[in-house]
């Protein structure tokens, strides 16, 4: 996870200042050409005139289909279990007791296709990938190849016992934005369906006795697991939401109702 932020912050450093570039590039070209409106249509300042109205640059995005590579959506935030609408786990989900401030959700898109209708309203679906950490509390180890979720106490004190899941992440955005103020940002909004495509799980462990270890398997984690989210923010950073209608786990009854809600900062969107 330090990697992680590591390299969230080179990506946060890296896009301000292309951004500081696309304002400096914009204010150019404003200044080298004006638009003027008037009663019979657009006519620039070539154009002789006795009189010299007022005149203001107007961002405008043509419609049309889209794709591409991407780097955006950069979520990096807090996950938190939901145990039938509760954020306290039920008896038969105790052993996952966590550490709330290191249980995290980091993610990002990598690829996107989409279509957009005018300058204020697209739609893309997208893919990347999304990944879970949940910090356990407890002394245990999550077993592999179990016909359930099982596990089993251990003799030993773990200094970090994470269990973790990767997803490949599908979702389908409907994307809004305001017109760019005078420094040229904008008011976002995109919300829209995902779902998640699972890549593995794991269990990593550090400890004095056997120091560090990771053990890879399906966990029993959903292997397709289907949400929603919402994205909103002001220039390049926001805020997000994520919340999967499925089961964490499957083939496990006693994990039945047992969700997963993710919420922090996104960036690039």
């Amino acid at each position: 996870m330090k990697r992680l932020i590591f390299t969230l912050i080179i990506c946060i450093g890296a896009m301000g200042a292309f951004a500081q570039t696309a304002d400096s590039t914009r204010t150019d070209s404003a200044h080298k050409k004006k638009v003027r409106f008037t009663m019979g249509g657009i006519t620039d300042d070539d154009a002789s005139s006795p009189k010299e109205p007022d005149t203001a640059y107007h961002a405008h995005k043509a419609p049309g289909f889209s794709f591409g590579v991407t780097f955006s959506r950069i979520d990096l935030g807090l996950a938190t279990l939901v145990d039938h609408g509760s954020f306290t786990l039920s008896p038969n989900n105790q052993f996952l007791s966590y550490r709330q401030w290191k249980t995290s959700n980091f993610g990002f898109d990598l690829v996107q296709f989409g279509y957009r209708f005018n300058s204020t309203f697209k739609i893309y679906v997208s893919g990347g990938f999304d990944w879970t950490h949940i910090r356990l509390r407890n002394d245990i180890t999550i077993q592999r190849n179990t016909p359930v979720l099982t596990y089993t106490e251990d003799d030993i004190h773990y200094s970090k016992n994470r269990f973790s899941s990767s997803y490949l992440r599908i979702p389908l955005a409907f994307y809004y934005r305001s017109h760019e103020d005078a420094s040229g940002n904008c008011f976002r909004l995109v919300a829209g369906p995902e779902i998640g495509v699972l890549l593995n799980g794991r269990v990593k462990q550090i400890s004095d006795e056997n120091g560090k270890q990771k053990f890879n398997d399906d966990y029993h984690f959903t292997k397709l697991r289907k949400g929603a989210f919402v994205r909103m923010g002001y220039g390049l950073m926001g805020i997000y939401a994520k919340y999967y209608f499925s089961d964490m786990f499957e083939n496990s009854p006693a994990q039945a109702g047992l969700r997963n809600f993710s919420f922090g900062l996104t960036l690039g969107f």
